[in-house]
């Protein structure tokens, strides 16, 4: 959850469940005039009833909503909000730039919004969690690991070898896209956001990390472009 005033991110919380008490803590009192709300696994019909409490004016984001920049994702009705709404975010933060957005959450997404404003797809790749579970889960004796912050290239027991293995895989396979990228694209930015993203702040060169989060900006900029449209309707 995120609270905005004119364009400026307030606060932002992070909750299991969308309660009463969860929203009261965020707005600490404010009025809010208007509330958008995206879901990546159902619609949100109890969340905008609840929502509708605190505000009257609720839209849902889904893959018909307008938004400010251009989609060539052949399918958008599959396609990821929360990746849209990141795509959305970037090119408000970086305009006139070409954007890889590696976001690394439960699954690892590399998107590209390239400089016309315009989102071009990417990939989705397992997350550290979802590889590490794999490697234990789906053999015999390898232990569960979690993420390292050594920077080892080879790992000289079990533990370490699988640590290495899966934080190496993620950079390489990320430094092969950015490096791919790079020739088709100038003045390629790449930006890492998503909770393992800190992982990785030292591993691999010539990024940035997001201070804001992207989803958020870009919903509270979608949210805007549909309100102005309202109006010059």
């Amino acid at each position: 959850m995120a609270l905005f005033d004119r364009g400026k991110l307030v606060r932002e919380r992070a909750v299991y469940e969308l309660t009463d008490p969860a929203i009261s803590d965020l707005l600490q009192g404010e009025i809010v005039a208007r509330t958008i709300v995206a879901s990546t696994r159902r619609d949100a019909e109890n969340e905008i009833r609840m929502l509708e409490k605190y505000c009257s004016r609720v839209m849902e984001f889904d893959f018909s909503t307008p938004v400010p920049i251009r989609n060539a994702y052949r399918t958008p009705e599959t396609l990821g909000r929360d990746r849209l709404a990141a795509a959305v975010g970037v090119a408000e933060l970086y305009p006139n730039r070409n954007v890889l957005i590696v976001d690394m959450g439960t699954a690892i997404t590399i998107d590209l919004v390239s400089a016309d404003a315009t989102f071009r797809g990417g990939v989705i790749t397992p997350g550290l969690d979802m590889r590490l579970r794999a490697l234990h889960e789906y053999t015999a004796c390898l232990p569960l690991c979690g993420p390292s912050s050594e920077k080892r290239l080879l790992g000289g027991t079990t533990r370490e070898a699988i640590e290495a293995g899966v934080m190496n895989s993620v950079c390489f396979e990320i430094e092969g896209y950015v490096e791919r990228l790079h020739r088709e694209f100038e003045d390629l930015c790449v930006i890492f956001t998503g909770g393992d993203a800190k992982f990785f702040d030292k591993r691999i060169k010539n990024t940035i990390f997001a201070k804001c989060n992207p989803v958020f900006v870009g919903l509270n900029r979608i949210l805007e472009y549909n309100v102005r449209e309202e109006k010059l309707d």
